[in-house]
Formats: structure tokens, sequence, C-alpha cells
């Protein structure tokens, strides 16, 4: 358990989806073999209606919370499981006027930038 009693759970690209797993601590990470970066091998996650809050990465983001990944639609096929809010985390130029969307892309709940 970390950041005040709640389980982290991380993605981890498996083929061509995410699965989740439960982050305890350094040791839990390796380098994932799809993107070259750090991934969690902790536990299998699956009671996805217990999520609080989902932390979504991406490449761009628009303040209207349209989301541009990297192509691969691995958080397209997530998110549809998950009933909790989508917060898009973004630098500040990462955020553009307009993101092309298909039917299937799913609008983050808010954007926040760092």
């Amino acid at each position: 358990m970390y950041a005040q009693g709640k389980t982290i759970i991380l993605p981890t690209v498996s083929g061509e989806d995410l699965t989740l797993h439960i982050y305890e601590g350094e040791s839990s990470l390796a380098t994932g073999t799809s993107y070259g970066i750090q991934e969690s091998i902790g536990p299998l996650f699956t009671d996805y209606a217990s999520i609080d809050l989902a932390l979504i990465p991406g490449m761009a983001f628009t303040l209207m919370g349209d989301r541009l990944g990297r192509g691969k639609g691995h958080y397209d096929r997530l998110l549809p499981r998950l009933s909790c809010p989508f917060i898009g985390l973004a630098f500040p130029f990462q955020i553009v006027p307009h993101i092309p969307t298909e039917k299937h892309d799913i609008r983050m709940t808010d954007v926040v930038t760092v």
C-alpha cells in the first residue's frame, strides 16, 4: 500500500492489450519489451470496478479531454472496462487546440498539466 493507503496499479503492455498490475515498490518493476520503459511485474489486478481514479499518459491532449496516444489503441481497449474518472497527464506543450478523434476514442474527464 502506498500513497496514503491507496493501492497503486500500473499498466503493462501484453501483446495488443494492457494488463494491470499492483505496484509493490521498485522491485516490482522491470523494463518492458514494447517501449523500453519500466512496467509493473507485480500481482495481476482485475478488480476494475474498485479503481477510484486513472491517470492516463498521452502524446497530446485538448482542453476538452481529447487524447492522442501512440496509435496502438492500448488505452482505447482498457478504458471502457473502467468506470472511474480519467485524468490526462500532460506538460503544457502537450496541450493542443484540436486532435482528430474517432468513435472508439475515450475522452478524459479532465486534463492536468505539470
